[in-house]
């Protein structure tokens, strides 16, 4: 593996425990919501995709992948639908937490790492997100 990948899992370890960390409101792990069983599916997602993601890092670099298929004008296009759902992820972000250091905080992380980013800050705020839409 080399510096540069270690490097970025270094940066995700540090945002994670950072964002841990600060989080308050609702329990980490613990749903005190009406759909309980939707927290740890979350958190079980959010586990595999940050799993994966290592994995996949440890079989090929990502900057050698992304150089050899931006020619290709779908691996454009599955870049822009990626960053736009991002885009919605940062609103969402927003509205449930009504200030922009918070989405500051978040903004980086999400742009670097995307979904695992956003996977983390659903599985932390799971309660608070649902009930807005409850």
């Amino acid at each position: 593996m080399s510096v540069r990948r270690n490097g970025l899992w270094v940066l995700f370890a540090i945002f994670f425990f950072v964002a841990i960390y600060f989080h308050e409101g609702e329990s980490l792990f613990i749903s005190q919501g009406k759909y309980p069983a939707g927290k740890l599916l979350v958190w079980l997602v959010f586990i595999s995709f940050l799993a994966y993601s290592v994995y996949c890092s440890t079989k090929e670099n990502i900057f050698r992948t992304i150089r050899a298929i931006y020619p290709l004008h779908w691996a454009r296009q599955i870049g822009i639908d990626l960053y736009l759902g991002l885009g919605v992820a940062m609103f969402i972000i927003y509205l449930n937490e009504g200030s922009i250091l918070v989405l500051v905080f978040w903004l980086v992380p999400i742009i670097l790492f995307a979904n695992l980013a956003v996977l983390l800050y659903l599985a932390m705020n799971y309660d608070s997100i649902v009930s807005h839409f409850l």
